[in-house]
């Protein structure tokens, strides 16, 4: 691991533009299990009598808002995802001239509540709430602890949609387009619990033209050997041996 961390170290201080990808494995370090791993999954239809692909949707906020924001109350933010090392180790490289842009697939913000600057959340985040139609913007304690069963604007009386993107959705255009022109600019890209075949970022990996591909991850996957680098581990425990 030494050698690795020295080899890692030196493509970051030679790397004019690094980027770093967050996926799924960088929840799962925090002990967060998402609603579509098998055993959750299972248990949110026996409770609700719906599946989660069904429940997070906006054909569901739509239709059947009551039942939409309890299992989105339940599931998604009554136990949001704790902060590990990684976050604060990621903002620490950023301070330090290591790391421009963190592009995270979670709608918790975690880079950001780390102290990450420059971060897109392609998917939104839970922090953001609108109503659709005067477009003003509640906080997540209004969500949360809203008296409602759901929670309506004050103005309009119609549900305040999570800016979050929901299943099935296109995420948005000005994200999807400021991340293909973070990584296309990249000397180095970190792959931070994921994989080159992940379901999200698999299309924007391809735009990277740069010099260092390194991923760190504690799954083996067989498309690995295409990096310049693998670390095989969560990234908590590597990315603070960085500076």
């Amino acid at each position: 691991m030494d050698d690795k961390i020295i080899r890692l170290q030196k493509i970051l201080d030679d790397s004019r533009y690094t980027v770093a990808l967050c996926g799924s494995g960088m929840m799962e370090e925090c002990g967060f299990i998402g609603v579509k791993k098998q055993d959750k999954a299972y248990d949110i239809e026996q409770k609700y009598g719906y599946c989660s692909e069904e429940l997070y949707t906006s054909a569901f906020y739509n239709a059947r808002p009551e039942l939409f924001f309890t299992f989105y109350r339940n599931e998604m933010l009554n136990f949001p995802p704790e902060l590990t090392a990684s976050s604060p180790a990621m903002a620490e490289l950023e301070k330090n001239g290591h790391l421009h842009c963190v592009i995270t697939s979670n709608i918790y913000d975690i880079p950001y509540r780390g102290g990450c600057k420059n971060v897109i959340s392609l998917h939104g985040t839970i922090y953001q709430n609108q109503c659709p139609r005067c477009k003003k913007m509640y906080p997540l304690e209004y969500i949360k602890n809203s008296s409602r069963t759901v929670p309506l604007c004050e103005k309009c009386n119609i549900p305040v949609r999570p800016l979050v993107s929901l299943f099935g959705e296109m995420v948005d255009s000005q994200r999807m387009t400021k991340t293909t022109q973070e990584i296309a600019k990249a000397d180095a890209l970190l792959l931070l619990g994921t994989s080159l075949d992940s379901e999200v970022f698999s299309h924007y990996i391809k735009y990277f033209t740069g010099r260092w591909l390194v991923i760190i991850h504690h799954e083996k996957h067989y498309k690995d050997s295409n990096a310049s680098m693998v670390i095989l581990d969560h990234p908590k425990n590597v990315l603070p041996l960085l500076h």
